[in-house]
């Protein structure tokens, strides 16, 4: 490496670090609004998730009155549509679509819409993630339930979904780290977020490698903690069933301990 080199990069850091030293307060507003807009769009997400995989998971019976079917098989298929519709379109385009659309109807905010958006447009891949963790439960467990006399909808939400949780817990807490990296794009609608803040401390300073790369390793620092918090969450979720005997693995076993549990 050449002098002009060694030169050139020793400016590049040490204009980065003035770019942190002289802006940091709109940086730590924009890390703010972005994990607050990320984290709430997941959870929001996840439970839009949680509905519609539900019903997207379950089946029809068709000893059920006629009415019941017909209105079941309807949400369903709203529900194949709107996964299909925030699943294959753009989350900028459905930002700008919303907010703009829905701003004179209701005047919310570009935060309120912000968490709106990523809310709808997580669901939709949780739903499928939830989905596929209740098609991941043995079926032992469904026909244990039923045997014990438990309705369909206390077999869904208080045998099945709990363990589908913890089996697509992985893929849940991947969507948590795909927004905080994917609320960027909500700067199209002037939220205040950190590309928003990175954005225009460039234009202020004409400093755009510099301040683009400040912005990419926040990004990386903000997901690399995310990481480290799920996966400890996943190691607390998975280690109580790790000492136990086989026999308590068996899905009778575990819908007896779980009403037992309840009584």
């Amino acid at each position: 490496m050449d002098v002009n080199q060694l030169r050139n990069n020793m400016q590049f850091i040490q204009t980065v670090w003035q770019i942190l030293t002289t802006y940091h307060a709109s940086l730590w507003l924009g890390v703010q609004t972005t994990m607050i807009v990320s984290t709430l769009g997941t959870i929001f997400g996840l439970c839009i998730g949680l509905l519609v995989g539900a019903i997207r998971a379950t089946k029809i019976d068709q000893g059920s009155p006629l009415a019941f079917r017909v209105g079941l098989k309807t949400i369903q298929w709203l529900s194949s549509a709107y996964i299909a519709i925030f699943r294959g379109t753009p989350m900028m385009v459905q930002a700008v679509f919303l907010y703009f659309s829905l701003v004179k109807v209701i005047n919310w905010s570009n935060f309120q819409a912000a968490v709106v958006v990523i809310s709808i447009n997580t669901g939709a891949y949780m739903a499928e993630i939830i989905r596929a963790g209740i098609q991941s439960v043995h079926r032992g467990q469904t026909e244990a339930a039923r045997a014990l006399g438990m309705s369909n909808q206390q077999t869904m939400f208080d045998v099945i979904l709990p363990q589908a949780i913890k089996n697509a817990f992985p893929s849940i807490g991947n969507e948590w780290i795909v927004n905080i990296k994917d609320s960027s794009v909500l700067m199209i609608i002037s939220i205040t977020e950190l590309m928003f803040q990175s954005k225009s401390i460039a234009g202020s300073t004409f400093h755009f490698p510099e301040t683009y790369f400040l912005e990419a390793l926040i990004y990386f620092l903000l997901t690399t903690i995310a990481a480290m918090v799920l996966n400890w969450i996943e190691h607390r979720l998975q280690s109580p069933f790790m000492s136990k005997p086989q026999s308590d693995t068996d899905p009778k076993n575990m819908i007896l301990a779980h009403q037992g549990g309840k009584q």
